[in-house]
């Protein structure tokens, strides 16, 4: 180990921003002491993006924090360094002591996203694990996954002996404490993944049988949870480079196109006091000059006034900047603003249309959208607006609807401020029918139709003055819905596009179209296979996961969408969805 770390570190001048790779991260763990048994987590994509990911900082932290057990870390090399590691035979290191990936007791990859699914085999091929877990010899590591992309690990499942679907905080000591336990006993490979498989969450593709069920792991009590007081400080700039606080889970508002909605039911918030003294820590520890009040749906947190109260002064007398995510229109107040001065905040009105913001569920009224000029009231002459195109039953007249809500904030600004100047920077995504919503059973709109809107409305925006607009590509959209709803099938062509060349698919400049479609020709398969319109009774391939929320439920919700009837916040009330049997809501 002492000899691959040396002739590793002889590469760092040679590359890329070698601070990705060198460690030595402010609040790094103690290493020194010998482990039972280790964990390598891997994050698919460069340093600087891994590192902004708060579940991966949870996850090392309690890990670490456990006796006799350790956590390392290891993010995608760049394109320059991996030419390098495979130049000189070196295998993929964990960032921390530098030891082979591939030895360590369990390896584990957080999936937050589909176009990082060739990141995987690109990381386990520069590490040297066998791609397919029913290849993996008995003396090789446990290779797991987890993240967001459980809600259907399908298409990646024969690439891992086992997967945590749902949160991990409980499930990712308990499985590395199993495992560590069997490779001390001399149990099999077979035994060990058998001795996981009763573990909450944990999914074991290997002993998957007609009726198999997976419940999703939910951390029932999170004001308790762990939650990091000491973050890593990134000795690379990283793309949210400030402190995290994690305010609460799940969302009220029901948004029938969002997975993150309803797959993190039932809504579990933590106190004001908790949090306040968590990001008091975090700010100490770190010397970070931003906080951030991470969820959902920040201006919905139920202890936000309270929150700010203690905090704002604390932050201004040091300097330090609360940052507002994406904000919900309907409960964003003038005060929201004051502690958080960035150059613009961000809405999401989803729909240019009331009509078409009642199908999804997006309940924001016209005249709350209006409501957004009470930012230009406390000085901001910037605003971000987030829509989505291809949505169930939108017309042009709906993508119309966007030009004319920027049209709207323009004249309100002039009301307000008595000048002109706002810049409204307008964001598009393509809808993408996901697992576990409503809309799960929806087509989506073909490629041609999609870049038809996207022109469409591209050309009515640059009629108005100071409106900027970006939105994301058909292809990759088009990608990420076959991936989103695919099946076992999928692990074939992804393996496929890696060999041919698919890599960083996430990143414009690395995409390959050519290489993906010649990938599911090749397997038999089109995308259009798994982007279709399906029945309602049709099989799905993630039901057998118990995600809390009911399917019934959310064939419900399709029903009420299609004829445009809301339903309500659940702060309101309960609507049954389901998801009260994996916890108590604490909203309620």
């Amino acid at each position: 180990m002492a000899d691959i770390a040396s002739e590793f570190e002889k590469l760092l001048p040679e590359v890329e921003k070698p601070g990705r790779y060198s460690g030595g991260e402010w609040n790094t763990p103690d290493m020194s002491s010998p482990a039972r048994g280790d964990m390598c987590f891997c994050f698919p994509d460069l340093y600087e993006i891994g590192m902004s990911n708060l579940g991966v900082q949870i996850l090392y932290d309690i890990i670490n924090r456990a006796e006799g057990f350790r956590a390392e870390r290891c993010f995608a090399p760049s394109l320059d360094m991996a030419k390098k590691l495979r130049e000189h035979d070196i295998p993929l290191l964990s960032i921390e002591t530098k030891k082979p990936v591939k030895d360590f007791t369990v390896v584990g990859f957080s999936i937050g996203f589909e176009l990082l699914y060739t990141n995987v085999l690109y990381m386990m091929d520069l590490a040297g694990i066998t791609f397919r877990a029913a290849d993996r010899k008995e003396e090789d590591a446990i290779v797991i996954a987890g993240g967001p992309c459980s809600v259907n690990p399908e298409p990646f499942a024969p690439f891992f002996d086992a997967i945590v679907c749902g949160e991990g905080e409980e499930a990712d000591l308990e499985l590395l404490r199993r495992v560590t336990e069997g490779r001390d006993k001399g149990l099999t490979r077979a035994q060990i993944l058998n001795s996981i498989s009763d573990i909450e969450g944990v999914y074991v593709p290997s002993l998957k049988r007609e009726g198999y069920r997976v419940k999703k792991a939910v951390v029932r009590d999170f004001e308790n949870a762990p939650y990091i007081s000491k973050p890593l400080v990134p000795t690379v700039e990283s793309v949210h480079d400030r402190a995290t606080l994690e305010l609460y889970r799940g969302c009220a508002s029901g948004c029938r196109f969002c997975q993150a909605g309803f797959w993190y039911r039932p809504i579990r918030e933590m106190s004001a006091k908790r949090c306040a003294e968590l990001a008091k820590d975090m700010l100490k520890s770190t010397g970070f000059g931003e906080l951030s009040l991470c969820s959902l749906s920040t201006s919905d947190y139920t202890g936000l006034e309270a929150l700010e109260d203690e905090l704002s002064p604390y932050c201004r007398e040091r300097g330090i900047t609360m940052a507002l995510p994406s904000l919900r229109i309907s409960s964003f107040k003038p005060d929201m603003a004051k502690d958080s001065r960035k150059s613009s905040l961000t809405f999401a009105p989803e729909a240019g249309t009331q009509r078409l913001r009642d199908v999804i569920n997006k309940n924001v009224s016209e005249a709350e959208i209006d409501k957004i000029s009470v930012a230009f009231e406390a000085g901001y002459d910037s605003i971000k607006l987030y829509f989505m195109m291809g949505l169930p039953t939108e017309t042009d007249e709906d993508i119309a609807g966007i030009a004319e809500i920027c049209r709207r904030l323009k004249r309100l600004y002039m009301e307000k401020r008595n000048k002109r100047g706002l810049n409204i920077s307008v964001s598009c995504a393509v809808f993408i029918p996901k697992p576990c919503t409503p809309f799960q059973w929806e087509e989506q709109i073909s490629f041609e139709e999609m870049k038809r809107r996207q022109f469409y409305l591209r050309g009515l925006l640059r009629e108005i003055k100071g409106v900027s607009f970006s939105w994301h590509g058909a292809e990759t959209s088009v990608l990420e819905a076959a991936l989103a709803r695919g099946d076992g099938r999928l692990s074939y062509v992804i393996e496929d596009a890696y060999r041919a060349g698919a890599c960083f698919d996430g990143w414009s400049e690395y995409f390959k179209w050519d290489v993906w479609q010649a990938a599911f020709e090749g397997r038999g398969l089109t995308m259009q296979m798994f982007t279709r319109a399906r029945d309602l009774d049709e099989k799905l391939p993630w039901d057998f996961i118990d995600v809390g929320v009911d399917k019934k439920y959310l064939a419900k919700e399709r029903e009420l969408a299609y004829r445009g009837v809301t339903t309500r916040n659940c702060r309101e009330g309960c609507n049954g969805c389901g998801a009260l049997k994996m916890g108590r809501c604490t909203i309620l």
